[in-house]
């Protein structure tokens, strides 16, 4: 376990002890990672028991679908998902209003069985994932991922219900038909003349419970601190980085901080990252949390359910480009 200082970096939580026997050493943990998510809404994790082969297996799809002619990603255009699945072209994506389109290309797929079957009953983010065609091999290694990453994050909850001095078994019933999108991302390198407006992905918030973040060795994520600084995530071999996005803000009342933060790839060379965004069940209610408003702090949100809260925010992101299709 590394602990450092919040305003220049982030602590790195031995996640081995989530599967621990002992309730004083998965109360520790818990402790440690309510300090993160009060204070900064960000840490690192080792010993997360996603096999390397697994993550490299993922990457090297993610480099071939890429490389693919720009054609063939087109004809799986997030534009044509109901459900905001598939292919993101550069620029197609705009996360900071005030800039003009984010640096990147992506594609994203929400849960679906190995054996195809996708969920019929995801209220209003129900659809089904889009594949390329003639790409031997890809479907399999993103799922293997995939699932791994989403039974990761499935052992995570019970840590922050015990951060919220909660039951350990508060999210259970939640997290039944885990909401969780994952996208790959290539981020090509930023050179010549920089356009400050474009960035690889612009300052944001993440829109579900929180995030599992792959991210290869280029330096590129920052987080913006409490002082209003922008402090570099660096890269470490071996974690993955969780941050906490606005679903957990909501229902903390901000006690959890849904932390601002962005990708800028100045390095001159390529950058892959897999993020899994965690979510509940779409058809959970965002409700505060009694233990998070009092009179002095009453519930500062509006009750939705979690899928039309992630909806409404993916509409906002692709709206500038939307009308492009």
């Amino acid at each position: 376990m590394v602990w450092h200082h919040l305003t220049t970096s982030f602590c790195c939580s031995n996640i081995e002890k989530a599967r621990s026997t002992d309730p004083v050493a998965r109360r520790a943990l818990a402790d440690e990672i309510r300090d993160a998510c009060i204070n900064v809404g960000f840490f690192y994790v080792k010993n997360h028991d996603i096999p390397e082969d697994v993550i490299s297996s993922a990457v090297a799809a993610a480099k071939r679908f890429f490389a693919l002619p720009t054609e063939a990603k087109a004809a799986l255009d997030i534009h044509k998902s109901p459900n905001f699945k598939g292919y993101t072209a550069l620029l197609g994506e705009n996360t900071n209003p005030e800039n003009r389109g984010d640096l990147h290309e992506g594609f994203d797929l929400g849960w679906e069985a190995f054996t195809g079957e996708s969920r019929a009953d995801d209220g209003v983010m129900t659809g089904e994932n889009v594949w390329p065609d003639n790409l031997p091999g890809f479907r399999e290694a993103v799922l293997n991922y995939y699932h791994a990453a989403v039974r990761l994050g499935k052992s995570l909850f019970p840590l922050f219900a015990l951060a919220l001095d909660l039951p350990e078994n508060f999210f259970e019933d939640k997290i039944t038909k885990p909401a969780a999108i994952m996208r790959l991302l290539y981020y090509p390198p930023q050179t010549g003349d920089v356009d400050d407006r474009i960035e690889g992905i612009g300052a944001h918030t993440d829109y579900e419970c929180f995030t599992i973040l792959w991210q290869d060795q280029v330096q590129a994520l920052q987080v913006l601190n409490n002082n209003g600084k922008w402090i570099d995530a660096v890269p470490i071999p071996g974690t993955l980085v969780v941050n906490l996005g606005d679903q957990f803000a909501r229902w903390t009342n901000d006690v959890f901080k849904s932390t601002v933060h962005r990708a800028v790839n100045r390095s001159a060379v390529e950058r892959y990252s897999i993020p899994l965004f965690f979510g509940t069940d779409y058809d959970v209610k965002l409700e505060a949390l009694p233990s998070c408003v009092s009179e002095d702090c009453p519930p500062k949100y509006e009750v939705v359910t979690a899928g039309e809260y992630v909806k409404s925010r993916l509409e906002a992101t692709y709206a500038h480009s939307k009308a492009e299709i």
